[in-house]
């Protein structure tokens, strides 16, 4: 098939190009023009910025792709400006998406891939979350709320995109090279200065996912004629009590104090004290069953610092 990665420099565009190429596909990717240089080999490779509308239009239609995977964040900028990574983000989820869906009907695609992500449920009773749970669209901290109301946009545009055939990737945390949890990665030097204590009991449930099976997925997402959204992630949700001690000792950090639950948000952020106290874990069955994918790391206990 002729398959056109938008968001191709990225922790997941940059392998999945590789990986689909070894499948036998033909490859596009598309990158922003001052990424270039970054760009991973592929048969082709165009350029355009996905907020510009009538760029990506000509862009898309240069490589007319059978189907288009959307891996576009602007998460590179976490590390000098959050606040503008995530406000961009957000753009490219709702603006970004909607351009890129126009260009690709415009080009003949018939299916669209997207990424999205697996820890933006709502409150509930269950420690561990099917898809049908709701959204935190309501969050109480702005800016997060923000991220999920552009996360629950992308996904409904996908999902409702007419001749388009959608889904939608919701990945886990992810770990591995690149990674905010890489060896060298912001949490990973956090932990290892003795900033990422525990509140409370630890009770946040994470749902991790190497970034390996997170392109393996993806791969299979495109082969497949499923739609919907589905959990991508490792068979192992697990408290915060349980996978940050572990991952501390893997880097060979100090172990992590212990805070009072109530002293995290102003300690940590509103974000990471309710990963680390409330958050739920993502069952995911749906994608086994429905994408023929299981993950070949099916915990973060055997990696998760590691690399």
């Amino acid at each position: 098939m002729r398959i056109l990665v938008a968001g191709a420099t990225g922790v997941i565009g940059h392998p999945l190009v590789g990986a689909l190429r070894e499948r036998g596909h033909e490859v596009s990717a598309l990158v922003r023009q001052e990424s270039r240089e970054r760009a991973p080999e592929a048969d082709h490779v165009v350029s355009a910025d996905a907020l510009d509308r009538e760029a990506l239009l000509s862009a898309v239609s240069a490589v007319r792709p059978e189907v288009v995977v959307h891996q576009m964040t602007a998460l590179r900028l976490m590390g000098d400006d959050p606040v503008a990574a995530f406000g961009l983000t957000a753009r490219l989820r709702t603006e970004g998406t909607a351009n890129l869906m126009e260009a690709a009907r415009a080009a003949g695609a018939g299916r669209l891939v997207a990424q999205s992500i697996a820890f933006a449920a709502a409150p509930a009773e269950e420690l561990v979350l099917d898809e049908d749970a709701p959204l935190y669209v309501d969050a109480p901290d702005p800016g997060w709320a923000a991220t999920v109301r552009a996360v629950a946009e992308l996904e409904r545009l996908v999902l409702d995109s007419g001749p388009l055939a959608g889904t939608v990737l919701r990945y886990g945390t992810l770990y591995g090279p690149g990674t905010l949890y890489a060896r060298d990665g912001g949490a990973a030097q956090a932990v290892r200065a003795g900033h990422l204590p525990l509140p409370g009991k630890g009770a946040g449930i994470t749902s991790f996912l190497h970034v390996e099976d997170a392109v393996a997925a993806t791969v299979a997402a495109v082969e497949s004629e499923a739609t919907g959204a589905f959990h991508v992630t490792d068979d192992d949700p697990a408290p915060a009590a349980q996978w940050l001690p572990h991952y501390a000792q893997a880097l060979g950090g100090p172990a992590p104090r212990s805070i009072p639950a109530d002293h995290a948000p102003q300690l940590l952020g509103w974000f990471l004290a309710h990963q680390l106290t409330a958050a739920h874990g993502a069952a995911n069955d749906r994608a086994r069953t429905a994408l023929g994918w299981k993950p070949l790391r099916p915990s973060w206990r055997e990696g998760l610092g590691e690399e």
